[in-house]
């Protein structure tokens, strides 16, 4: 038996879970144990995870669950598969993509010659548009400084071994970057970006960090136990933005802008501003609070909503903003 077929002869004897000593294999190929443990010392170098235990009750076994159980697909099943993969490259990051690539190629193969030659390139049949420039709700720009593809790949990746990452996180709005070490627990996609949910140890709630800000990420030694009543739907429709919101207005700047009640009702369909903070006044009009406001984004937004919107603080804008109003209706008075 030449070695190939011995190593594979051991890996099927390894995969029942039960500890096989190095003298069963040797009896069984026929060889010695050095030879034995030469095959071992193989298939470790190849990344295989074998466990190995001393002792008179010890012997090796294949570490659970590295080989699976065949699943069977239909054709229309592996077709509908590839064509999710051919989704999912059309994102700015791929979450695990080199894996994906063996996972296709496994696909692939499984496929007759005509539905392969289709699909092999499922960019050519499937296409993504990417999310629009949103020019209305500005944002600050990060320093192409971080790597989404590499924080969301690290993130996984310790999502899957419950292990803690280590990154550097960039605020562009307070102009920081401050580490973080963090229990993973899902990722999200959100207007052509991926956003990490994960617990820091240094709080008690899990907080979400976009991707493209993280600097410097690697996987931690130190593993934790994934909560079991966490579940990534409950951070969709994006309720994240709302407790940052609310976490922003604690440390940041506040603009007030108060509305007619038609006006807050068009706000409260945006999918930025209705998690604003809406106060109800006597008047019946409403006072919607802003954080982290810039003078673009205000003053876009006033001149959007048009008769009946003022914004009231904060003061050196209001001031500026009335010059504004006043060019622009000097224009038209012209």
């Amino acid at each position: 038996m030449n070695p190939i077929d011995r190593a594979l002869g051991i890996l099927l004897m390894l995969t029942g879970g039960k500890l096989v000593t190095a003298t069963e294999l040797s009896r069984r190929f026929e060889v010695s144990l050095r030879t034995i443990y030469r095959d071992m010392d193989r298939l470790l170098s190849l990344g295989i995870p074998v466990d190995a235990e001393r002792g008179a009750e010890g012997g090796y076994r294949l570490a659970k669950d590295y080989i699976q159980p065949p699943v069977a697909l239909t054709l229309n099943e592996t077709a509908s598969l590839l064509v999710a993969l051919a989704l999912v490259r059309g994102l700015k990051a791929t979450p695990l993509s080199a894996d994906l690539d063996t996972a296709e190629r496994k696909l692939l193969a499984a496929l007759p010659r005509r539905a392969r030659e289709l699909l092999i390139e499922g960019g050519r049949v499937v296409g993504i548009e990417q999310a629009p420039v949103d020019i209305f709700h500005s944002e600050k720009q990060t320093v192409e400084r971080g790597n989404m593809q590499v924080a969301v790949d690290r993130f996984l990746e310790a999502l899957l071994a419950a292990r803690r990452v280590r990154f550097r996180h960039e605020n562009p709005y307070r102009g920081r970057v401050r580490d973080y070490e963090v229990e993973p627990h899902g990722v999200l996609f959100d207007r052509d970006r991926w956003y990490l949910v994960g617990r820091s140890v240094d709080e008690t709630e899990a907080r979400i960090f976009r991707a493209d800000r993280v600097i410097e990420i690697e996987v931690a030694g130190i593993s934790f136990r994934p909560p079991k009543d966490f579940n990534i739907a409950d951070h969709l429709g994006r309720t994240w933005l709302a407790s940052a919101m609310r976490r922003w207005e604690s440390d940041g700047d506040i603009a007030e802008i108060r509305v007619t009640p038609e006006q807050a009702e068009t706000l409260a369909r945006d999918w930025f501003y209705r998690h604003a903070a809406f106060t109800r006044l006597a008047s019946g009009d409403t006072l919607i609070g802003i954080p982290n406001p810039t003078e673009r984004e205000l003053f876009a937004l006033i001149r959007w909503l048009g008769p009946g919107a003022e914004l009231l603080k904060p003061l050196d804008l209001r001031e500026k903003l009335a010059r504004s109003l006043e060019a622009m209706a000097a224009t038209y008075r012209a």
